[in-house]
């Protein structure tokens, strides 16, 4: 579909060189190259976006909250195709201006860099430097629509994109058709006060400003999603001896049929229960949690 789909395969190289770089952030990865057309852990060569349509409103808004970060992603240094990168250790004060591509539909149903599941059709992100997970405002320049969306994987590292986005977040930015868009990305930080604050241009967003990231409506905690029943089943069962909130689970099917078993917990009704149930969700080794919107 076009040129920056080979930077995207670049950037997928490094759950499989899991092994070879022993980067702890990838260590559930299987360890085949996943540029390989056979007997690889890729059953498409080269990306593309879904066959169906996909409809805008179905995408879940990514809604910032206090996170509780593990090793999971966050080895730092590590060094992919012969160069070494740095994770930072905050997010706080970042705000960068760059290139993004997106990634989909080869890479759906597949392992993150932090061991979460891929899931094209949520509002999730790669990037190179900054903590697992996090979240960042990301502003389509060529058109000034925006979007927040959670960090859980690593890359791109061929050419100049700070950032891969998913198929879901590139179409609700406008540029899913054309395969990279100058961008804006602001760190956004929930602090004690389970406030959003915004970084934009390394500075502190105005309280006005921090207000609106927070996002209304029906709010649920995300705890995972997987490509088999009976995994889902599993962590649902799970969860039900950690709460006492209604935990279900959502199937969607991609164009290739695919289909991804997503398992949450709620609605909820505020910060204070979101973040004391997604540390209880830490806890007991079952994730890492995170809050969407619907």
């Amino acid at each position: 579909m076009c040129k920056h789909f080979q930077s995207v395969c670049w950037r997928r190289f490094i759950p499989g060189l899991t092994v070879l770089l022993t980067l702890a952030a990838c260590s559930s990865a299987p360890s085949s190259s996943p540029t390989s057309n056979s007997g690889g852990r890729y059953s498409i060569a080269q990306d593309r976006a879904p066959s169906g349509q996909v409809n805008l409103g179905t995408i879940p808004e990514v809604i910032p909250a206090p996170v509780t970060r593990t090793q999971a992603g966050n080895r730092s240094p590590y060094t992919v195709l012969g160069k070494t990168y740095t994770v930072l250790p905050t997010e706080e004060g970042y705000s960068e201006t760059g290139i993004a591509s997106w990634y989909g539909e080869k890479f759906h149903g597949h392992k993150t860099s932090n061991g979460e599941v891929f899931d094209m059709y949520q509002a999730s992100a790669a990037h190179k430097s900054l903590p697992i997970p996090s979240f960042l405002r990301v502003t389509n320049l060529d058109n000034n629509r925006s979007l927040i969306v959670r960090v859980n994987d690593r890359g791109p590292f061929h050419g100049d994109r700070i950032i891969d986005l998913s198929y879901a977040a590139a179409l609700k930015l406008g540029y899913a058709d054309r395969g990279t868009a100058r961008v804006q990305l602001d760190a956004i930080v929930v602090n004690k006060e389970g406030r959003a604050v915004t970084y934009s241009n390394s500075q502190p967003a105005s309280a006005g400003q921090a207000a609106r990231e927070q996002v209304g409506g029906r709010r649920y905690l995300q705890v995972g999603a997987f490509s088999e029943m009976h995994s889902a089943q599993r962590v649902s069962d799970q969860l039900r001896q950690l709460t006492r909130h209604p935990v279900f689970i959502r199937s969607v099917n991609s164009g290739s049929g695919n289909v991804l078993h997503r398992v949450r917990v709620g609605p909820l009704r505020d910060n204070r229960e979101i973040r004391e149930l997604s540390q209880r969700v830490v806890a007991a080794n079952l994730g890492s949690p995170y809050t969407v919107a619907e």
